[in-house]
């Protein structure tokens, strides 16, 4: 799960301190002196922290995430960047992208940039800019889309039509 890496990885601040050194004394008459400790490093040294090139791919903005086993019911979901769908969801969103997880499952209405669907999607969705169906994902129901890709196993199935596509011309006899 890219979004939650470095959830539980925050550094503690106390533990990145250099040790302290006390100043040498000198040694008592007829005694050999002393030679200082070598600073020890840390047990565990934090990890560093990833490249800005790294974190690039990561969309900024806000992300809400409705975690597995937890229902999501009755709701308008707006000024939300991204949806991720680990659970269940039955909502109206205006969104850029929505993310649904192979055991998410959303029903409703959604109007997004870019959808990518692993899991189940129940209702009307209008993917703007690209629709993408992984091998696990199921769509059915009113779908108009900019780009669409549907990876085998994919599943999908309704009205569905790409945006900007001309409506079927009746011939006039």
């Amino acid at each position: 799960m890219k979004y939650a890496d470095n959830l539980f990885t925050r550094r503690d601040p106390r533990t990145l301190r250099e040790p302290t050194v006390l100043p040498a004394t000198p040694p008592a008459p007829g005694l050999p002196a002393a030679q200082p400790a070598a600073p020890r490093p840390a047990p565990h040294a934090p990890p560093a922290p990833e490249p800005a090139a790294a974190r690039a791919e990561e969309p900024a903005g806000s992300k809400l995430i409705v975690g597995a086993n937890i229902k999501l019911k009755g709701v308008e979901i707006d000024d939300c960047d991204t949806l991720v769908v680990e659970g269940r969801v039955e909502a109206t969103m205006v969104s850029r992208a929505i993310q649904i997880a192979e055991n998410g499952a959303f029903s409703g209405k959604v109007d997004v940039d870019v959808a990518e669907i692993r899991g189940d999607f129940q209702g009307e969705m209008t993917a703007r800019k690209r629709l993408v169906i992984h091998a696990s994902g199921r769509v059915a129901g009113k779908i108009r889309y900019g780009k669409m890709l549907v990876q085998e196993g994919g599943e999908m199935s309704g009205d569905i039509a790409a945006l900007g596509a001309a409506a079927p011309i009746a011939s006039v006899n």
